[in-house]
């Protein structure tokens, strides 16, 4: 076995991540709070991007299992790759869809889209370091 080393994701790093996991959030949850629209739409809205953040973090980990060579069972792969895909789809046709002004569905788009990448890498630099606490303890 190759004697690999494992590092913790910097702090700097791991602190980007959350605050564009909550940036993105927060500007999408206050944008739709202001939002002059039916309840049942902010409830789409709100729903899809919870959806989003759910499959983002199942299909970051379902990918970080395969590369580690964890046992991962093709239908949860598909299924994870399949859910992302879908809850960007539902984002762009109810926003295709929407009656808003343009710069307000680019603004939903961006702060979904930084939710994702936040949740991602919050789930990733998680991982990353309970890994390498991990193989500190082994190599104590």
């Amino acid at each position: 076995m190759e004697n690999k080393s494992i590092q913790k994701p910097s702090n700097a790093f791991i602190a980007a991540s959350w605050v564009a996991l909550l940036t993105g959030m927060l500007a999408y949850i206050i944008g739709l709070w202001n939002a002059e629209m039916e309840l049942n739409e902010k409830g789409y809205y709100f729903t899809v991007l919870m959806f989003g953040l759910f499959a983002a973090i199942s299909l970051q980990k379902a990918v970080r299992d395969q590369l580690e060579k964890i046992p991962v069972t093709n239908i949860y792969y598909s299924l994870a790759w399949f859910s992302t895909v879908l809850a960007i789809v539902l984002l762009v046709v109810g926003l295709w869809n929407a009656e808003l002004i343009r710069s307000e569905k680019g603004f939903y788009a961006m702060s979904f889209t930084l939710s994702l990448f936040g949740a991602i890498a919050v789930q990733k630099n998680t991982r990353d370091s309970q890994l390498a606490e991990k193989h500190m303890d082994i190599s104590e």
